[in-house]
């Protein structure tokens, strides 16, 4: 394993086990607190709930469409978060 996908497996278990925790999470890509959007996990630095990123993508949208609607999240942050949960469910499944 790479230290780069070793470092993106580590953001993604930490996502993962703080997604189901009511703490204080902080990476380059998302963030939660209870204090931000009433504790969702956010796009670090903003106040765009990185679900709506799903549900951009569900819906049939582009990237390009959601990255237009919330030019605070950056490109390489939507990318990095559909990286880790891919990450996140091939752990799943390997377990």
């Amino acid at each position: 394993m790479t230290l780069h996908r070793a470092q993106q497996c580590k953001a993604a278990c930490l996502f993962m086990y703080n997604h189901i925790m009511n703490t204080v999470i902080e990476t380059s890509v998302v963030s939660r607190s209870p204090e931000v959007m009433s504790g969702a996990v956010v796009f670090a630095g903003t106040r765009v709930p990185a679900q709506g990123l799903l549900d951009y993508l569900a819906g049939g949208h582009s990237l390009e469409e959601f990255l237009d609607d919330f030019p605070t999240v950056t490109r390489e942050q939507a990318v990095m978060l559909l990286h880790e949960l891919s990450n996140s469910f091939e752990m799943a499944l390997d377990k």
